[in-house]
C-alpha cells in the first residue's frame, strides 16, 4: 500500500477530506470499527450483589459456563445500573486467580492449615453447634421454663430478606434454643 493510501485510512485526514468534525464515525479507524463487545452473544442472568443491604442489581454474562463480565442493571430500580466499588468488583471476587475454592481447616495449635472437603467441614461444624447446645442448654432455671443456650448466635447476611431471616429465626429459638439471633436485611 502507498504512502497516500496509508494517509487516506488515517482517522484525521479522513476528517480534514470529509470536512467533519471529529465527532462521528470518521474517527473510527477501520480496526475499532471490526472490534465486537466481549458480551455479545453471550446469556445474562440478573442477580443481586453480595456485599451489603442495598440490593443493587446486577447483570451477569456468561458464555460457554465461563464468566464474562458483571455490571449493574439499569433496570433495577434501587440502583439503576449503578455498583459501588466493591459491587463493581464483584467479577474479580469470582474470576481472581488467588482466589480460595477449597474449604481450608487449621487444626487447634497446628501452623499450618489443611483442605477439607466441604462435607467435612459441614460435619464438623454442625457437631460442634450440637456439642455447644448441649452442654450449654438451660432447660429451666427459678421454677421457670426457659429452653435456651447464650453459646451460640446466628447473624443473618444483608443479602438475605426479612422473609428469610423470620424462618433462620425460627429454626434456631425453636431447634437449637438460641437467644441471640440478628440479621442485616434490607430487603
Amino acid at each position: 500500500m502507498s504512502l497516500t493510501g496509508l494517509l487516506w485510512k488515517w482517522p484525521f485526514v479522513r476528517q480534514l477530506r470529509e470536512r467533519k468534525d471529529g465527532t462521528g464515525l470518521e474517527a473510527v479507524s477501520e480496526k475499532t470499527r471490526n472490534l465486537r463487545a466481549r458480551i455479545d452473544n453471550a446469556q445474562v442472568a440478573r442477580s443481586i450483589c453480595p456485599y451489603c443491604g442495598v440490593g443493587c442489581g446486577q447483570l451477569i454474562y456468561h458464555k460457554d459456563g465461563k464468566l464474562i463480565s458483571i455490571e449493574g442493571d439499569p433496570e433495577s430500580p434501587i440502583s439503576q445500573g449503578n455498583l459501588c466499588p466493591k459491587g463493581a468488583a464483584s467479577y474479580q471476587l469470582l474470576t481472581h486467580s488467588r482466589r480460595e475454592t477449597k474449604v481450608k481447616y487449621r487444626a487447634p495449635r497446628a501452623k499450618e492449615w489443611m483442605d477439607i472437603s466441604l462435607d467435612r467441614a459441614m460435619d464438623m461444624v454442625a457437631e460442634r453447634v450440637w456439642e455447644s447446645r448441649k452442654r450449654t442448654f438451660v432447660r429451666q432455671a427459678n421454677g421457670s421454663t426457659i429452653n435456651h443456650t447464650t453459646a451460640i448466635c446466628h447473624l443473618g447476611g444483608a443479602t438475605l430478606d426479612n422473609e428469610e431471616n423470620y424462618l433462620i429465626k425460627k429454626l434456631f429459638t425453636a431447634g437449637l434454643g438460641m437467644v441471640c439471633v440478628s440479621n442485616q436485611a434490607r430487603i
